[in-house]
């Protein structure tokens, strides 16, 4: 088995028992464990495992506790749609992804959430063990010289619009990023000198070099690491080593999906958004089956779309 491509994939994976079998594998090897108490002792049934332990004897499949839990889109049909979501360097949209595999929308939209939901990073990466890492703060959001008048920040009242509903600020992200490395992104509420000392000392070692630009957030930084910045005030970008030209490359990729692809996203899901550009990006370097097969290892994660809508 070696696919390159969607046609590839859905060539090898025709039938849903070959999907079954290959996701069987996966997830357990050779060891079938109870989704419901860990037990490594099961036997098939007709529908598919039981459960060896006294103390639990409960039926599961496969698919059960995964993000394919409770879906009656067929396992050939989420495959396509993870290789499809993972691949495309800037995203897929639920309208492209609902065209391309024959779905509706409403239920693309939930096939996507729930894999952003598997890229998750389940513990804090940690970057920039005796490396160099960058960090920075972006802002999500429309520019106010875009926006109709009625919906721009009242002058008055910085609470609301101009026609009295609540002002939606900008969404801030801060990120870290090694230098030829992986990527870490937060949303935050605001660029503050908690938020980043939080973030940095929980994603980077202490032994690490750290670049920022002039910002205030960033000053407390220098308790803990060797900490420079450049200084874009003074028009100066690149000094050696000092610049920020990695995390500010990222925010290009970055927004060029989120704006190009997604249009816009809400406050509630920007975090999933983070989730699904960190994982593309730090797993760049690994061939379409390899970042396959590394996605579907960490796809014991649930999704419900009642708590997704919540």
């Amino acid at each position: 088995m070696n696919f390159k491509s969607l046609p590839q994939l859905l060539d090898y994976f025709k039938e849903e028992s070959t999907c079954k079998e290959y996701y069987e594998q996966i997830r357990w090897g050779d060891d079938v464990a109870c989704p419901h108490c860990g037990c490594v002792k099961a036997y098939r049934t007709k529908r598919g495992f039981r459960c060896s332990d006294k103390d639990c004897k409960k039926d599961f499949t496969v698919t059960t506790g995964t993000i394919f839990h409770n879906s009656n889109i067929p396992l050939r049909i989420w495959f396509a749609a993870i290789f499809l979501a993972t691949t495309h360097k800037k995203g897929i949209s639920s309208v492209q992804l609902a065209l391309d595999l024959g779905i509706t929308q409403k239920s693309a939209w939930h096939v996507l959430h729930r894999i952003r939901e598997m890229l998750k990073d389940k513990a804090p990466q940690m970057l920039g063990k005796n490396k160099m890492v960058e960090t920075d703060a972006t802002y999500i959001g429309g520019k106010e010289r875009n926006k109709h008048l009625h919906k721009r920040r009242s002058q008055t009242d910085k609470n609301v619009t101009n026609e009295g509903k609540p002002y939606k600020p900008k969404k801030v992200v801060i990120g870290i990023i090694e230098r030829d490395g992986k990527v870490a992104l937060r949303h935050v509420t605001g660029e503050t000198t908690q938020n980043m000392v939080d973030f940095v000392t929980t994603h980077v070692p202490q032994d690490a070099t750290i670049y920022s630009d002039e910002a205030p957030a960033y000053n407390q930084l220098k308790r803990f690491y060797t900490h420079d910045n450049v200084k874009h005030a003074l028009n100066i970008y690149v000094e050696g080593q000092v610049h920020t030209n990695t995390i500010e490359n990222f925010w290009s990729v970055l927004k060029r999906g989120l704006y190009g692809i997604y249009h816009q996203v809400s406050d509630k899901h920007l975090e999933r958004y983070l989730d699904e550009y960190s994982a593309r990006f730090n797993t760049r370097r690994l061939s379409s089956q390899e970042r396959f097969e590394k996605f579907l290892v960490d796809s014991e994660s649930t999704l419900s779309y009642k708590a997704l809508t919540k």
